[in-house]
């Protein structure tokens, strides 16, 4: 059997190192080496209990998680777990952190989090990251410049056209990496990210910037047209709707989906069922199946679908799975993805 995960958790709370240590305590194949209230007493403790993982707070005193981050990431990199307060200003630290290294961002317990729903989750990552490949500055290339505008006959061709995209762990700057270089004029697309609630705002608020394309988080009834992308909120499921010639967009609970919520094959089984032939399913890079078995429906409906490949990903199970039985037509880079969708959208 594998040896346990080593963990290292770096909070200047005591009560959440405390219900860390606790509830992971309670997870197969996952072990609390150590804590630290501070990085530097994280630096000390890297060194002598040599973890595999690390949660970080990113809100500490004498040093804050982002310098933290990027002195880890520079001299010792190592995966890391962002823990955040629900909070505008922590979701944007956090963002900031993924595009610096970080690979998973976790809300603390709070009323609107329970601890149990926290340590499952937060086990996932655990999980997720440990063996993942590390982006760090210097492999993470930058952004490729948007493609030229869509052709007006192409473009014509591709106004029923949806784009549904899935990912989870290093899918934030793999989704980043893929719009960026969509055209302003590009067909509507519909994204799920497992993200907790509140992050996703600042996400597609930091994605907006970047982006020809306008990026909005979804609320329940948005449309889907030409030139816009919906982020499905966290903590809450995304499925694609149509009446008549209209898409839109149906924001809503339920029950998690391999431990997700939002889950990607909700969004694609429902992308399968009411666009079909018309649809282009994007699956990202991430760990477990989520979003497998809705692409493969997505295909058995006529939809074309691409996975991004094993070597840009920073965990490949989701698109591994995908591939697998069968529910994927490309396999591409992560810097090809969004060249081969038009290519693409402009013959089907």
């Amino acid at each position: 059997m594998p040896r346990e995960i080593r963990v290292l958790v770096v909070d200047d709370s005591a009560i959440v190192r405390k219900v860390f240590t606790e509830q992971l305590s309670k997870q197969k194949g996952i072990k609390v080496v150590g804590t630290a209230p501070d990085p530097y007493v994280a630096r000390d403790k890297i060194i002598q209990l040599k973890p595999d993982v690390i949660t970080l707070d990113i809100e500490m005193p004498r040093m804050d998680g982002i310098t933290f981050l990027k002195k880890l990431m520079k001299h010792f990199p190592l995966p890391v777990i962002i823990v955040s307060s629900l909070t505008a200003k922590g979701s944007k630290i956090a963002l900031e952190a993924i595009s610096l290294g970080a690979l998973e961002v976790i809300s603390k317990p709070s009323a609107a989090y329970s601890v149990g729903d926290m340590s499952i989750q937060l086990a996932e990552k655990i999980r997720a990251v440990y063996g993942a490949k590390l982006l760090t500055p210097s492999n993470n290339k930058t952004v490729a410049k948007p493609m030229g505008v869509i052709e007006s006959k192409a473009l014509t061709a591709t106004t029923n056209k949806i784009i549904a995209i899935g990912a989870s762990t290093g899918g934030t700057e793999a989704i980043k990496k893929v719009l960026a270089q969509l055209p302003q004029n590009s067909p509507g697309v519909v994204v799920v990210q497992h993200m907790p609630a509140q992050f996703t705002t600042s996400f597609a608020a930091r994605l907006n910037e970047m982006c020809q394309m306008h990026v909005k988080e979804a609320k329940n009834g948005d449309t889907v047209t030409n030139g816009q992308v919906l982020l499905a909120p966290g903590n809450y499921h995304m499925l694609l709707k149509r009446s008549g010639a209209r898409y839109y967009v149906e924001v809503k609970t339920g029950p998690f989906v391999h431990y997700q919520r939002p889950a990607v094959d909700v969004l694609f089984r429902s992308t399968a069922k009411y666009a079909g032939a018309n649809a282009l399913g994007i699956i990202l890079t991430g760990m477990g199946k989520d979003g497998a078995t809705g692409m493969l429906d997505m295909k058995k409906a006529g939809a074309i679908n691409i996975a991004q490949n094993e070597k840009s990903c920073v965990v490949f199970g989701m698109p591994k799975e995908a591939i697998n039985i069968g529910a994927v037509d490309h396999i591409k880079d992560i810097y090809d993805i969004a060249k081969k969708t038009i290519s693409l959208l402009e013959t089907m």
